[in-house]
């Protein structure tokens, strides 16, 4: 049965994979909550499926019982959930600003920071240099009678 479940589990992360490498936005984001039902059913699996008996330590006993359900991988679980709405939610709204901006739903068609060009070159757009050129020396017509010397 373990094996049934951790094989669903890579098939539901493998088509949640598939969707985030698509260009189309919608199926990206799909993609994403597929891929954290995922992780949450990897975590939420992890905690002893079968345990019925509760994580309480009946009156008067010193210890949890050994068959009983671990707590944690459920806090865990329920955090992911939340964490995974969320980060769903943001990706919608992400979403619609951007259909509304530029009226598409390509990712390949999203350019718009690409166009605007780089943030670190100068308006120009071409890079000043590092260390600027030494002046060139005189032109071949005139002669300096001038010695340059370092200091």
């Amino acid at each position: 049965m373990t094996f049934l479940y951790a094989a669903a589990i890579a098939a539901y992360s493998g088509c949640g994979l598939y969707l985030m490498l698509s260009r189309h936005v919608v199926r990206i984001i799909l993609g994403l909550a597929l891929l954290t039902n995922g992780a949450i059913f990897l975590i939420f699996f992890s905690g002893r499926i079968g345990s019925m008996v509760p994580a309480v330590i009946p009156l008067g006993d010193q210890e949890l019982a050994l068959d009983a359900a671990n707590s944690l991988p459920q806090a865990l679980a329920l955090t992911a959930i939340v964490i995974g709405f969320a980060l769903t939610a943001f990706a919608v709204a992400l979403l619609v600003a951007a259909y509304k901006r530029l009226d598409t739903l390509d990712a390949r068609e999203m350019t718009a920071a690409e166009d605007m060009g780089s943030p670190f070159l100068p308006p120009g757009g071409r890079p000043e240099p590092a260390v600027k050129p030494a002046e060139e020396p005189a032109a071949a017509g005139k002669k300096s009678d001038e010695v340059k010397t370092n200091g």
